[in-house]
């Protein structure tokens, strides 16, 4: 078809190859499609000196990108899933997912093969609190550093020195044709990745049914399955930047979903997890069920 599309992104070497996956896809299916990449930068973009869980959270990377759609500057906005909130403004929404990559986080040292193999009182680079207090349930012995920036300015400290190790989402690594990177990855049975980690989401505007037509084509109905379990499971727990919280749906065969959950203290010392076993169909209401499990054995404190 003949017509033209303007997609936001921010402005980051992945977030612009996001993007191009998701143009891609969508020129493949439609024969002369003009797509046009507009560069957003956000507050999360912009403010690089203190972690998220200080400023504002994970809407920090969206807020700008959402103004545009609704100005009408650009047609869709692409994110990492694992940066969009649960709750969106009214008139707009996630209507399209592409296709999972590995949710898997990837260990990088040049001082020891694996997160085990570190030697005590190494110093382990990340603003993620999720992975502070895993990297704690597993190794008290080690420091932790906080390290903003892209995936290439998180690298650059490394090499600097101003950390002995740090760690990255796998997919992202991927994406930019970076895997070689990884010294190791970690097994979702040790490290629970963020809610929604490895997945692209396309936002558009509920009421413009033409785009939403073109993205029903590239949509991808079983990462949609995984996501929707995750994302009920982080609003149950009405979860942001500001509590370390983990979630990862697999297909299991068939109609089987698996959802394992994970909330814990930042310093690591106290944490719980839940898990369950149902059909795809019921994914959003597995979600919920495991996210109040986990704040009922969490209680209130733990997201002071």
């Amino acid at each position: 078809m003949d017509g033209s599309l303007k997609i936001g992104t921010r402005g980051s070497p992945l977030a612009l190859a996001q993007a191009y996956e998701v143009r891609d896809r969508l020129q493949a299916k439609h024969e002369g499609l003009e797509v046009e990449i507009v560069v957003i930068r956000t507050t999360g973009d912009k403010v690089q000196d203190r972690v998220l869980s200080e400023i504002g959270g994970k809407g920090l990377f969206t807020k700008e990108i959402e103004e545009g759609l609704f100005d009408g500057s650009i047609d869709i906005a692409v994110h990492s899933m694992k940066d969009v909130e649960t709750v969106l403004p009214d008139g707009l929404g996630i209507s399209t997912l592409l296709p999972r990559e590995d949710p898997r986080e990837a260990f990088i040292s040049n001082k020891a093969e694996n997160l085990a193999a570190l030697p005590a009182g190494s110093i382990v680079g990340t603003a993620s609190l999720r992975r502070q207090a895993q990297i704690r349930m597993i190794r008290p012995d080690l420091e932790i550093q906080p390290f903003r920036g892209n995936v290439n300015t998180r690298l650059r400290k490394l090499s600097e020195g101003q950390a002995d190790a740090t760690m990255l989402a796998y997919a992202g690594l991927l994406r930019l044709d970076m895997a070689d990177v990884a010294t190791c990855l970690i097994e979702t049975d040790e490290m629970l990745p963020a809610v929604a980690q490895g997945a692209i989401g396309v936002e558009g505007r509920n009421d413009d049914d033409a785009t939403l037509a073109l993205l029903e084509t590239i949509h991808d109905r079983e990462t949609a399955y995984q996501v929707d379990a995750e994302r009920a499971l982080l609003a149950a727990l009405d979860g942001s930047c500001r509590t370390p919280i983990a979630g990862l749906a697999e297909l299991t065969g068939g109609d089987g979903l698996r959802l394992r959950g994970l909330v814990a203290s930042p310093d690591g010392q106290t944490s719980h997890s839940v898990s369950r076993e149902g059909s795809v169909s019921d994914a959003a209401a597995m979600g919920r069920d495991a996210g109040e499990e986990l704040r009922a054995l969490a209680g209130p404190n733990i997201f002071d």
